[in-house]
């Protein structure tokens, strides 16, 4: 049968915090109410990766990360403690930027076609003659050559018998008996199996697929028996050794055939917990037929998100960001949809044309104006992907929406569209990696940096658009997981959200007070300033959400931000101008803006703590496996990745956890102050009790308020236990409180998990309830 967890707790393992590490913390997991440790990406990493999803070596545990013998040391101190092991693997692709340190590539390099792994990697071969085009250089390789900037070494060596070719840290096998044409670089460039090329190239002319845009991830082709064994024998090993019990599937949208590939691992695990990081747009629902117990869980985080937000101050947030647009001298900002189509479009035809041009190439026949015809449709495609024949009724939607908006198209669109729905074409099967790839780069990292009015919205996983969700249509979607896929993960932070949990509770106060926000921003753009107003919406604001926060942090994110939204500045090409206005802001925030920042966030940062309060205990009691990232059981006010990666205190957090249980157990409860206790009081009691009392959560069943206040309280009935939030603080604050309002409750009486109050049976009022925490979680007597 397969094990599933109740709960889990994410640690990013690197050579700064190894297996070795995370084996001390396993017993601070467990106290705080932990069901399984999650683990990042293990196996073999490109030299000094920070993440680990550049796999360089699928046969091995990375030796910076404690190596084989330091994942058995974290599996044995885990199982000491209880604790259930999910770990991520990347099966889409690997890390090439490094080719010495990657066997197979280096392999295809050196021995092309004739090696053994050449079918691993998803290269074109109609393109470059069969070379693999590496987009290294500096400048067009005739400036290189002319420069003398490569050199080549013929001393054997055991990896590269016939010597190595290098350009700046860049080293390459030399093809076999090419050694001897050292003193002709020309032509010795000419015999390898690869072909050196500018990096600017990497946009149209590449011949593998990547990983997104990253030339330094190649796909690799799992769909392929040999292949799958190779890549996951040692994954395998890990289950079959009692090393883990389940696996998170990183990226399966760039898979050719998801639902084939986790069957395999299903197969070869004998049906572990398994996890894929899928992400669905509103309204979609997860394949039915895939072998997976469910998603992630960015589709819980926007239902929370979203039930914690006023829906009527976001409109007028709209009304200040067209001001800003109007006073920037900005064209108004187009409708959420008809801008995602914009920044699709621009991906397709710009950092991703190499892999559009590529399904031009792999079309039976010549299609005119085809590469223009596939980049509208994938720019208007609803979803990530479809999974012929499954959700054909979105590549319709996308092809008939292309032909509406260019019709000057519409007979190249015509005879594409029976070659799409063809899944014995190698167009049909492409071109869903292709449409998912061109989501992500066009949404996730641009639009969301272009939708600025609340930084809560511009989630993973979320759309925009939808700024505010029901206390019903929470509960109905809280329902349906339970119904559907109740072991699926929910999360609130994770190392690819854009901003953390409490970064999006303390920013959707300001939905609450939109005028009093336009002012601070008035003030704060008086002092510093980009130019581009609704730019520097979104830098102050991450200012707001994540302070304190230095100048280095501010200013990191602030650069990473301008050039995914690729309005001033791009990452490609650096606008030195527009980038001096973006770090003027980051240092201004800790300068002559401090006072300004300061002040706004003493205002909020109650009511932010208030929402911090209730998304957690939400997504901690609610149907699904709830996932804490690291830290987060404290304040955490992380901004996107490198930010929200940094080094975790562990000790002083088990320590932490120490005295608040000797200090309840006297009695004594934490106040809501920085220190971050009262969460871990709400984190620790929540998962505890869903560690210890699993029947307490089996069923859902919203909880009722009345009285005037009853639209600032969400409660769940979950079978046992009656978990309560508060909602829209601000409003509640503005009202004057709970008043008359009270809980419906049975005749039963119950026990405050965080108070310890005793509450009598029957209805309770709310302002006594939640009189000193803004979220109560009552276990009934039985």
């Amino acid at each position: 049968m397969t094990r599933r967890p109740l709960s889990t707790y994410r640690l990013q393992i690197r050579a700064g915090f190894t297996l070795d590490d995370a084996a001390a913390t396993t017993e601070y997991l467990s106290a705080l109410g932990a069901s399984w440790a999650y683990l990042s990406p293990l196996l073999a990493a490109t030299p000094g990766s920070d993440h680990g999803y550049d796999v360089v070596d699928h046969s091995q545990v990375d030796e910076s990360r404690g190596g084989r013998e330091g994942l058995d040391r974290f599996a044995a101190a885990a199982r000491a403690a209880g604790l259930g092991i999910l770990i991520d693997i990347v099966p889409n692709h690997v890390g090439v930027g490094s080719p010495r340190d990657n066997p197979w590539w280096w392999d295809v390099l050196r021995l092309g076609r004739a090696s053994r792994h050449a079918v691993a990697f998803d290269v074109d071969r109609r393109l470059g003659d069969g070379r693999i085009r590496l987009p290294i250089l500096g400048s067009p390789l005739d400036d290189v050559l002319a420069a003398g900037d490569i050199s080549v070494d013929t001393t054997r060596a055991d990896d590269a018998p016939d010597g190595t070719l290098r350009y700046f840290e860049h080293v390459l096998p030399l093809a076999p008996g090419t050694g001897e044409l050292a003193d002709d670089l020309p032509a010795l460039l000419d015999a390898q199996n690869y072909e050196l090329r500018f990096w600017e190239d990497q946009n149209a002319e590449l011949n593998y697929r990547r990983f997104f845009a990253v030339p330094e991830l190649a796909g690799i082709r799992v769909e392929l028996p040999d292949v799958f064994e190779e890549s996951h024998r040692e994954i395998v090993r890990w289950i079959t050794d009692g090393l883990a019990d389940g696996l998170r599937v990183d990226h399966p949208d760039g898979l050719v055939d998801p639902a084939g590939y986790l069957e395999n691992l299903a197969d070869a695990t004998g049906a572990a917990y398994t996890l894929v990081e899928k992400i669905l747009e509103p309204g979609e629902e997860l394949p039915s037929w895939w072998r997976t117990d469910g998603t992630t869980g960015y589709d819980a985080l926007a239902e929370i998100d979203r039930v914690l937000v006023d829906g009527d101050g976001v409109i007028e947030l709209d009304t200040l960001d067209a001001r800003l647009r109007d006073e920037s001298g900005l064209p108004v900002l187009e409708a959420w949809h008809d801008l995602t189509v914009s920044t699709k479009r621009m991906v397709a035809e710009s950092i991703l044309q190499s892999e559009v041009h590529r399904l031009v190439r792999s079309l039976p026949h010549g299609v005119v104006a085809a590469k223009y015809a596939l980049a509208e449709i994938i720019a208007g495609f609803p979803v990530y992907r479809a999974y012929l024949p499954a959700g054909g009724e979105h590549l319709q939607k996308a092809i008939d929406a292309a032909v509406a908006r260019r019709p000057d198209l519409a007979e190249a669109i015509g005879e594409l569209t029976p070659l799409l729905f063809d899944t014995t074409l190698e167009v049909s099967e492409r071109f869903p990696q292709v449409s998912g790839a061109v989501m992500a780069k066009g949404v996730e990292d641009t639009a969301f940096y272009r939708f600025t009015r609340l930084g809560t919205l511009t989630e993973v996983g979320a759309d925009p658009s939808i700024a505010s969700l029901s206390v019903g249509d929470f509960h109905e979607a809280q329902r349906a997981r339970l119904a559907s896929w109740p072991h699926s993960m929910t999360t609130l932070s994770t190392h690819d959200t854009k901003r953390s949990e409490d970064v999006r509770a303390r920013l959707s106060v300001i939905a609450e007070v939109p005028e009093r926000w336009a002012e601070i921003l008035a003030d704060l753009r008086a002092v510093a300033s980009t130019g581009h107003g609704p730019f520097d919406a979104l830098l102050w604001q991450a200012a707001v959400g994540a302070w304190p926060i230095s100048t280095e942090r501010l200013r990191e994110y602030g650069l990473k931000a301008a050039r995914e939204a690729a309005e001033g500045t791009t990452w490609q090409h650096p606008d030195e101008e527009f980038e001096r206005g973006v770090i003027a802001i980051a240092e201004a925030a800790n300068g002559a803006a401090r006072e300004i920042v300061q002040g706004f966030v003493d205002e909020i940062v109650g009511h932010g703590r208030s929402n911090s309060l209730s998304a957690k205990v939400l997504q901690l009691a609610a149907p699904g496996v709830p996932d804490v990232y690291q830290g987060t059981e404290l304040w955490d006010h992380s901004l996107v990745d490198p930010d929200n990666r940094r080094p975790v205190d562990f000790a002083e957090r088990e320590r932490m956890l120490r005295k608040l249980d000797a200090d309840v157990a006297r009695g004594a409860l934490p106040p809501i102050d920085d220190s971050g206790m009262a969460k871990m009081l709400v984190t620790s009691r929540t998962l505890r009790l869903r560690r210890d009392n699993p029947e307490l959560f089996e069923r859902y069943r919203p909880g009722v308020a009345a009285g005037s206040a009853s639209d600032h309280v969400v409660a769940m009935d979950r079978g046992g236990v009656l978990a309560v939030a508060t909602r829209l603080p601000v409003a509640l604050q503005r009202r004057g409180g709970w008043g008359d309002t009270v809980l419906l409750r049975h005749d039963l009486p119950a026990t405050d998990a965080f108070t310890g109050r005793r509450i009598e049976p029957g209805p309770v009022r709310l302002a006594e309830l939640l009189d000193t925490y803004p979220v109560a979680l009552l276990v009934d007597e039985r």
